[in-house]
């Protein structure tokens, strides 16, 4: 079974012979698009300080040379500046032609083209992140049309990826904070959940899965993401939702979730026995054997400040026990009935 078989059988909840993941062979190959946009490089403006301008045309602004910094002023200073501001042609057609030299590469893997977010994770960069969310319901209508501008734009690259071959594309979007969501979920219904529904449909209209990461806790809008039409969702903290939680929507849905052992929770504990121990958890509540689970890995170890073994003793567990095998002779032992 090749690997994109065994993705797509994860997606579907067709019993894959192992449990797909995103490390030691991973499963996955990433592409991203080659458009002109208003990206410059990182440079130095002070004994402290670096400065860049992102693709948008926000500068960004770190304090040492290596960390990826913050957002320190948006290219849109009112929202007047919002109706003569020309986004990123990032819908160029031209900019994907090389997707399908690297589909050609990748044969047998599961191929992810990279979204800059929705709406909500561009829009909110362009402005001020306190700003942007007074405008949402002071001037609703002026950021109701630059979402969907930015729609069309996203539209256009979920196509363009699609003709290149890919077998998802993948945002994100960060919702939560750690205790709730950052907007009221009533809100989020009405201005975000029409926007999800219709890229998400474009996508599945070209044959292509959607994938969602998200920080924080955003379990208010997971069945509406579901519904919306998000194919998996990407949580490093799985813990802030409870397995159980995550494992009660597979009642109500085909939604696959991407996870690492939680990276705040479990893996600080330092703990080997406990940490081979919730890696089989995840396994028995979120797998089973028969899909809608992603063994994941968090690919920054120095910034959550952990030596990369307490990760590795996540993957061999999950590379030992997320076999076919184990939950069939599970299931066939005369005390399961």
């Amino acid at each position: 079974m090749t690997s994109r078989e065994i993705v797509r059988r994860t997606l579907d909840f067709e019993g894959p012979e192992r449990v797909a993941r995103s490390f030691a062979d991973e499963d996955f190959a990433h592409c991203h698009h080659n458009a002109q946009t208003y990206a410059t490089e990182w440079r130095q403006v002070g004994s402290s300080r670096w400065e860049h301008v992102d693709a948008w045309g926000n500068t960004w602004a770190r304090v040492d040379p290596t960390s990826k910094g913050e957002v320190a002023k948006g290219v849109l200073e009112t929202l007047d500046d919002a109706e003569r501001y020309e986004l990123p042609r990032l819908d160029e057609p031209s900019a994907y032609a090389h997707i399908k030299e690297i589909r050609d590469e990748h044969p047998d893997m599961w191929l992810i083209g990279s979204l800059p977010g929705f709406a909500f994770n561009i829009a909110r960069k362009l402005r001020r992140l306190d700003q942007y969310l007074l405008d949402i319901l002071i001037d609703s209508e002026r950021i109701h049309a630059l979402h969907s501008r930015i729609d069309a734009l996203l539209g256009g690259m979920i196509r363009s990826y699609a003709d290149g071959g890919v077998d998802a594309v993948m945002f994100c979007e960060d919702w939560g904070s750690q205790s709730q969501l950052m907007i009221d979920p009533a809100l989020w219904r009405e201005e975000f959940f029409p926007r999800y529904a219709k890229l998400c449909g474009v996508a599945h209209g070209c044959g292509v899965r959607v994938f969602m990461h998200s920080c924080g806790q955003i379990e208010a809008i997971v069945p509406w993401l579901m519904e919306a039409g998000i194919d998996l969702l990407q949580f490093d903290q799985p813990e802030l939702h409870g397995l159980d939680t995550l494992a009660a929507h597979h009642e109500r849905g085909k939604i696959t979730f991407w996870c690492p052992v939680d990276i705040q929770k479990t893996l600080q504990t330092r703990d080997e026995g406990r940490i081979r121990e919730r890696a089989r958890e995840m396994l028995d509540k979120l797998w089973r054997g028969r899909g809608g689970f992603v063994a994941g890995y968090y690919g920054d170890n120095a910034s959550i400040g952990l030596d990369p073994r307490w990760q590795a003793y996540a993957c061999e567990e999950f590379l030992r026990c997320g076999v076919s095998e184990r939950y069939t002779a599970d299931a066939e032992r005369p005390d399961r009935g």
